[in-house]
């Protein structure tokens, strides 16, 4: 078994996966992001709509909206440095959104772009330079309408070693 296939299964233990975001991303515990799919090629991730997500315009507030988007991208990037030698730092450098309907119930956003960041990284680890990649994920609702699209930029770079 691979590492990124390792990572992944820890995030589908959904205990594991829960106490990982109340830890780190409690936002994103609270408000109901989860994953729903992921593979090293796609992930998709859902946000609900309720009372922690909400907005004043009854719909799921934006923010919440980029943080499923931006976790599908980036679980599909942490899959790929997942214990790798050398090791790989990643990093957002910007989120641009677009917003076509009201989220009004769960909304799942899914990015298939797992081989193209997969790629991305091997060029950084092979030139030692840092390489970045443009992940798009798309948020759809319950009858597969398009709510939103989400273009996250992430930088990865090797670390270095300081002694």
């Amino acid at each position: 078994m691979s590492n990124a296939d390792k990572f992944l299964q820890t995030i589908k233990h959904p205990v594991k996966f829960r106490l990982f975001l109340l830890s780190k991303l409690p936002s994103a515990f609270f408000s109901g992001v989860r994953v729903v799919d992921a593979d090293t090629e796609k992930c998709s991730v859902q946000v609900p709509y309720k009372w922690f997500s909400t907005n004043p315009f009854k719909s799921t507030y934006f923010a919440c909206l980029s943080m499923a988007a931006e976790m599908s991208t980036g679980v599909l990037a942490l899959a790929h440095i997942y214990k790798r030698e050398p090791a790989v730092s990643m990093l957002v450098l910007k989120v641009e959104g677009n917003f076509f309907k009201k989220a009004t119930g769960i909304t799942v956003f899914t990015c298939d772009q797992g081989n193209a960041v997969k790629q991305t990284i091997e060029d950084a680890i092979a030139t030692g330079e840092g390489k970045m990649i443009t992940a798009k994920s798309y948020g759809k609702n319950e009858t597969g309408d398009l709510v939103a699209e989400f273009a996250v930029t992430w930088s990865f770079k090797v670390k270095s070693n300081k002694s």
